[in-house]
């Protein structure tokens, strides 16, 4: 899928983003949310703790087909990543991940019972990232309507995958 290089530059994308919205169905229609990312590096599974009776977790379990996304609009940096969730409670890695923002959210402690990880094993994806400021790309798009064969050059723009 996506070289260790490729993979780093992903995580350089998302990882002060650090909070993505996990699409799943909710019977069949699309449903998103805020989801912080718990680890340190990205080698194609991302990770996030849930409740077990979320109903995100619920949908989950009924479609593992999943999608999130990070975006950051001053740094002009977007990133949508499908793939496949499933939940996991083995407390090697609740304990592996476990830091005090995430034990606000857990009044059991790592040993709750309704504690796990949601793991997200990407497939694929796509990002875009705009170095240039928003008055250059607003000028881009005035060129590109004045001289109609001229597109837009938004920056760089990714897909990643199968």
């Amino acid at each position: 899928m996506s070289s260790p290089e490729h993979k780093q530059k992903i995580w350089n994308l998302i990882k002060e983003i650090s909070v993505g919205m996990l699409v799943t169905l909710d019977d069949g229609v699309p449903r998103a949310r805020p989801m912080h990312l718990v680890q340190e590096a990205y080698d194609g599974t991302l990770w996030f703790y849930t409740k077990r009776s979320a109903e995100k977790s619920f949908e989950a379990e009924a479609d593992r087909d999943v999608c999130i996304t990070f975006s950051d609009q001053e740094e002009g940096v977007y990133v949508s990543m499908s793939g496949r969730a499933r939940l996991r409670s083995d407390s090697e890695l609740i304990d592996k991940y476990w830091n005090p923002f995430v034990a606000a959210w857990f009044d059991g402690g790592r040993e709750d019972p309704d504690i796990a990880l949601m793991e997200i094993d990407i497939d694929f994806g796509e990002h875009w990232q705009s170095k240039e400021s928003k008055a250059f790309q607003l000028y881009e798009i005035a060129k590109s309507n004045v001289k109609k064969e001229h597109k837009p050059d938004m920056g760089e723009n990714e897909k990643f995958g199968h």
